[in-house]
């Protein structure tokens, strides 16, 4: 699986915890948001929102962990994109229940509330109740048509209540989708993503907004 890590500036001091309890599964990480603390240009949870959904639109990256101070400013942004699929994750449960019921592309993590002693610990357990060859099984057993059934109208419901990407870009405060599109790690990935995707319109969006770029 190819999964990128995009942290935020408040959260940029966790991204060696991150990288460090993703190592050893076997994925390719991306690594393309802030890494410290002093990062420019720095990163809010508006930006790294946007760049999440972009990559998933993709299909640069099958998965995507963020998160923030608490979890929430990233997760109410990236779920205003179409086709993301994202979970606030706080326990290893939390990612037990996630990766079989809803099966989602995204989690978003809580990097400074509560993140005390053993919060590294933490991370790495949430990683590997999450990443499960049981993805989209169910839980409990005997629930799983059902939900499976749930899961296939929530991308339904997905695509009736939102706009596509490619509508939405151009409507984007053009303040946030320049840092977003311009941020040094990601604007490569993004420039070869956009040669290889099937949705015109999408590639078209993305051309012309970064040729607006500063």
């Amino acid at each position: 699986m190819k999964i990128a890590v995009i942290n935020e500036i408040s959260a940029a001091d966790r991204n060696a915890d991150i990288l460090r309890a993703l190592e050893g599964r076997g994925h390719e990480i991306l690594n393309l948001g802030n890494t410290g603390g002093n990062d420019s240009p720095a990163l809010l949870y508006t930006h790294t929102g946007l760049m999440s959904a972009l990559l998933l639109h993709l299909h640069a990256v099958d998965f995507v962990v963020g998160g923030c101070g608490t979890g929430i400013g990233y997760l109410n942004s990236v779920m205003q994109y179409p086709g993301v699929f994202c979970a606030h994750l706080l326990t290893p449960l939390d990612a037990f229940l996630f990766a079989r019921i809803n099966a989602g592309n995204c989690i978003s993590l809580a990097l400074n509330q509560g993140y005390g002693w053993a919060g590294d610990v933490n991370l790495r357990l949430i990683f590997d109740a999450l990443f499960t060859p049981e993805t989209g099984t169910g839980y409990p057993p005997h629930r799983a048509e059902p939900q499976r059934q749930g899961r296939e109208t929530l991308a339904q419901i997905s695509c009736a209540t939102h706009r596509p990407m490619a509508k939405i870009l151009p409507a984007l405060p053009a303040g946030m989708s320049h840092v977003a599109l311009s941020y040094p790690r990601f604007r490569p990935l993004l420039e070869d993503a956009i040669e290889a995707v099937s949705d015109p319109a999408l590639s078209t969006a993305i051309k012309s907004a970064l040729k607006t770029l500063p």
